[in-house]
């Protein structure tokens, strides 16, 4: 079977290239991106120096498992333009996180990073099914965030109409989607829900011509696509990046919605044991470490994602070979601990968006009482439940804390709270609130 990626992306090389000649480009590019970092980037070669392993070490792919991992640390302990390979005068652009733990990730792009990072993210639009007849309504935002202008460089280079409205302004947005007759959209996906929750208000959601809608930057669950697919009748297709990479583009979902496929031509992935760091075999669920083998200005060796998921290597149904990533169901440094159990915030999601009555809007309080810890799930209901009587909330409270309780092996208490109680994100959106002082 012909390793392919993207029809959007016509690159004979890789349509014709199987899963050895896969690993020999891996291999040779792996050599090169270790040297120019081991070469260049100081902090990592005293790392690798620590560790007692240099370039020369790497002759197979499985070696890469003994090179020393980089963490977010690292980028923030070099502050800000330590771990950068190249000089300043070769560095077009800066993109950086948005800081707010500490000092800002900061990434520096050469002109053959922009081409690259056009090029990920049209493969991209390619696996999403949007072409140059559709109309994106990009809702990242612009400026150091590198969603909104890694969508937009992407989307370009396949000729897409571009509208780089932003964040914000919502009623705005909702507005612009149906006089400009927007058919896909970006976005994180508690903004798309905000989206359809003002397109309702205002009367606009059977008039939109949203068809398709690409959304990453937060965790999200099943559950929360099938609610966004029936509220805005579009396909909603999971796509995966993070500044420290590259920013949005390191893989997508095809239309076939089942794992994301990650250009393995220019991001090699791992799965390791997040408390131990062991290489795990294929198909274990774990943290995803990803090493870029062709970025120039801040290219990364085993950078730990803290994101948990699972490498599938069967060729998928769209007939793309290239590995598939599944859907990320958590972080492993924003996994909360309760009384032993490991919580993420997407198993609660999965709870509410399948409980009649409970709004897609929570959050998650945590506090420690005494020596326990205590989960305090605030969860909004709607308008239709908020008229009934009193006997209905505790029914839908019982409910809901038993359904949790099924799922996690955890108690928790049910606060219900009035429609729009809860803040509404324009980015990321705020899932939990840790009051334990640790």
């Amino acid at each position: 079977m012909a390793l392919t990626f993207s029809s959007t992306i016509h690159n004979p090389l890789y349509e014709c290239m199987g899963r050895q000649e896969l690993a020999a480009l891996q291999l040779r590019r792996l050599k090169d991106a270790i040297a120019r970092v081991y070469n260049h980037v100081a902090p990592y070669r005293a790392k690798c120096q620590a560790k007692g392993v240099t370039p020369l070490d790497l002759q197979q792919l499985a070696d890469l498992r003994h090179f020393p991992c980089t963490i977010k640390a690292d980028f923030r302990d070099n502050y800000p333009f330590g771990l950068f390979a190249v000089p300043m005068e070769e560095v077009v652009r800066i993109h950086s996180s948005s800081g707010t733990t500490g000092k800002p990730t900061v990434v520096g792009y050469t002109r053959n990073d922009v081409a690259l990072w056009s090029e990920v993210m049209a493969r991209t639009m390619g696996c999403a099914g949007i072409t140059r007849k559709d109309v994106l309504q990009v809702c990242y935002g612009y400026g150091l965030f590198t969603g909104g202008l890694g969508v937009h460089y992407g989307a370009e280079q396949v000729g897409v109409t571009v509208i780089p409205i932003s964040g914000g302004n919502t009623r705005r947005q909702v507005m612009i989607m149906q006089d400009f007759g927007s058919t896909a959209v970006a976005s994180t996906p508690s903004y798309a829900l905000y989206l359809a929750e003002m397109a309702e208000e205002e009367g606009l959601l059977g008039r939109l011509k949203l068809r398709v809608g690409i959304f990453g930057a937060e965790p999200w669950s099943e559950a929360m696509r099938r609610d966004l697919e029936r509220k805005l009748n579009i396909k909603a297709i999971d796509i995966y990046g993070m500044c420290e990479l590259i920013g949005p583009g390191v893989s997508s979902e095809c239309e076939c919605q089942q794992g994301l496929h990650i250009s393995e031509d220019h991001f090699y992935p791992e799965i390791i044991d997040p408390v131990t760091e062991e290489v795990l075999p294929p198909g274990s669920r774990g943290e995803l470490v990803v090493t870029t083998l062709t970025k120039e200005a801040a290219p990364v060796i085993r950078y730990r994602t803290r994101d948990i998921t699972a490498l599938n290597y069967d060729i998928c149904a769209c007939g793309r070979s290239m590995v598939r990533m599944e859907r990320v169901t958590g972080r492993s440094d924003d996994m909360l601990i309760i009384r032993g159990v490991n919580v993420f915030p997407s198993q609660i999601e999965e709870v509410l968006v399948n409980i009649e009555g409970a709004a897609p809007h929570y959050q998650i309080h945590v506090r420690r009482e005494s020596s326990l810890d205590e989960l305090e799930v605030w969860v909004e209901v709607t308008e239709a439940v908020l008229k009934d009587d009193i006997r209905t909330l505790e029914t839908l409270s019982r409910r809901i804390g038993a359904d949790i309780q099924s799922i996690l092996n955890v108690s928790c208490r049910i606060k219900l709270v009035e429609p729009k109680t809860i803040e509404r994100s324009e980015g990321k959106a705020k899932r939990v609130i840790d009051h334990r002082k640790i």
